[in-house]
């Protein structure tokens, strides 16, 4: 088997709902359609962070926590940050606004307990031709509450219920794929019926995918990583991380 063969054969490519929590899984890498935008999910501390640091060189990268990590940084220390979060959370939207602008392949850190923000992107990457996919992370409040302990960044009691809450509802209505993914998916649930497709990690396969990789066209091969447009670093617009 040559390379490109051995590249395929472990190619993940999600489509419908994809539960691979508690399955032996052969792919070790994701692919996604040309400009796709890529949301993943789960609670704070579940490693969200982590795989998209794996996943991110030369692409896109929207994180939430960029722009409050750049708010503090102007803010006298004694403000609390529930001063300027409207602002921060403003500021954010306008970043992923400024990302879907140049219609390249898009990873978004999303707590997912707001499903507005999903369906604006959908409906966003919809207009351009293009598909919103979800990774979620299915991963226990005490596994990520030592996530949190391990990074030294917590946060605050309610706000993590809060996200546990609406999380643990969105990931009972999506239930669990009939079918191993990888002789055949489930239709998505109608809650998230936003996205092309929602693949489900647990905490023993969330490091099980170390690349994704974007098609140029529907039909053709292309290499792991798409480059994003030069300038996109500046303060305030979408980052193209380095590994």
């Amino acid at each position: 088997m040559d390379g490109m063969e051995q590249a395929r054969r472990t190619a993940l490519r999600p489509r419908g709902l994809v539960d691979l929590r508690g399955r032996e899984v052969r792919a070790d890498r994701l692919r996604y359609p040309r400009g796709a935008v890529v949301v993943v999910s789960g609670l704070p501390g579940s490693g969200k962070s982590t795989l998209l640091r794996a996943w991110s060189p030369g692409v896109l990268l929207v994180d939430p926590r960029d722009v409050r990590e750049a708010y503090q940084a102007r803010m006298p220390a004694r403000l609390p940050y529930a001063a300027y979060r409207p602002w921060a959370r403003l500021a954010y939207v306008r970043r992923l606004r400024d990302a879907l602008g140049t219609g390249q392949p898009l990873l978004v850190h999303d707590c997912g307990s707001r499903p507005w923000i999903r369906r604006w992107l959908a409906r966003s990457a919809a207009s351009q031709g293009r598909e919103l996919h979800v990774v979620m992370l299915d991963v226990s409040a005490a596994d990520a509450l030592a996530g949190q302990e391990a990074r030294g960044r917590w946060v605050p009691a309610r706000v993590f219920a809060r996200h546990h809450r609406r999380l643990d509802r969105l990931v009972r209505h999506l239930g669990a794929s009939p079918e191993p993914a990888e002789r055949g998916t489930a239709p998505v649930p109608d809650n998230l019926s936003e996205a092309a497709s929602v693949l489900m990690l647990d905490r023993a396969l969330r490091g099980r995918f170390t690349t994704i990789g974007f098609d140029r066209s529907d039909d053709a091969p292309a290499p792991s990583f798409a480059s994003a447009p030069a300038g996109l670093g500046r303060t305030g617009a979408p980052r193209r991380a380095v590994g």
